[in-house]
């Protein structure tokens, strides 16, 4: 039931016959999903602003938190500019197989917004207009007027373009957005991908995060307690490590091994950051045979490293 309240908080438009039958979809294409490998959260910024630096991008860090804050990590992420072919390249991709995709930015109505004709492009379907995003789109046009003390014109151009952000590709749900009710959309993958657009704008895409992650995938959250365990390493190289390193990835299995050099670091000067990462378990058997094997090398070892 609280997944229910919430959803109708946030989507006071929808009847509770409507709510329950698109949970039922939802859970139902989760549940399909649930014998593919486990799915990986990626994401998409889209933007010249960013590519050029007039904007410095937020989401990245903003959605590793969100994650994190959940029990699960970001897999991989990807930056483009707005140029139709190459965004549509990087979206086809990103539902190739059946991970879930955080886009951010480009769904407006503006000629340099292509995220929806892209995401289209990629599915291979066609735009059309969405009767519940153009409703909530009147909705906001109609309070703005109200605002201004104007009466309400449909018929004028700009209100028209603005009906254009509830054109989407064909099948897509909304992801409702608490601040001016202008949708966010999300797709899927013909092998179970997850497609979720959301504005550029910081103040609305991060609760439109929130909302999909804890609508849509509690069920991944907390899977698996995530250790990272490193330590500071003082005069040694990277390419004479690198043996120790590869064998200890062999010889315990789900772990992973990272290297982080510095040259100039403001506190510990030159060293190498050197530790395993994966569940508690396996850094616990994995991280001694790391300090064993580093004792073998004329290093000096500095401060242990925890991040869960």
């Amino acid at each position: 039931m609280q997944r229910k309240q919430l959803f109708l908080k946030l989507n006071p438009w929808l009847s509770l016959r409507t709510l329950s039958a698109e949970i039922v979809v939802v859970n139902d294409k989760i549940a399909r999903m649930s014998h593919s490998p486990a799915p990986q959260f990626g994401a998409i910024i889209i933007g010249d602003e960013i590519l050029s630096g007039k904007r410095q991008d937020k989401h990245l860090p903003k959605l590793i938190e969100l994650l994190a804050a959940r029990g699960c990590t970001l897999s991989w992420a990807e930056y483009v500019g707005d140029e139709r072919t190459r965004l549509t390249e990087v979206l086809r991709r990103a539902v190739a197989g059946n991970d879930i995709v955080f886009s951010f930015g480009g769904i407006g109505a503006t000629p340099d917004d292509h995220t929806r004709q892209c995401t289209a492009a990629a599915l291979d379907v066609a735009l059309q207009p969405h009767p519940q995003a153009q409703a909530l789109i009147t909705q906001r046009m109609q309070e703005m007027a109200a605002e201004k003390g104007e009466a309400f014109a449909p018929q004028r151009p700009d209100n028209m373009q603005r009906l254009q952000m509830g054109v989407l590709p064909a099948g897509a749900q909304i992801i409702p957005n608490p601040f001016n009710r202008i949708p966010g959309f999300s797709c899927r993958g013909a092998r179970g991908a997850w497609l979720h657009c959301v504005p550029g704008f910081p103040v609305m895409a991060w609760p439109m995060v929130e909302w999909v992650l804890d609508t849509q995938y509690s069920h991944l959250f907390e899977q698996a307690a995530w250790l990272e365990k490193s330590i500071i390493v003082f005069g040694g190289m990277e390419a004479a490590l690198t043996p120790l390193m590869v064998a200890l990835e062999k010889s315990h299995e789900g772990i992973k091994v990272f290297s982080l050099p510095s040259v100039d670091h403001p506190e510990y000067g030159r060293h190498i950051g050197l530790g395993v990462k994966g569940t508690p378990e396996a850094v616990g058997r994995a991280y001694p045979a790391l300090l064993a094997g580093l004792h073998t090398f004329d290093v000096k070892l500095g401060p242990e490293l925890v991040r869960s």
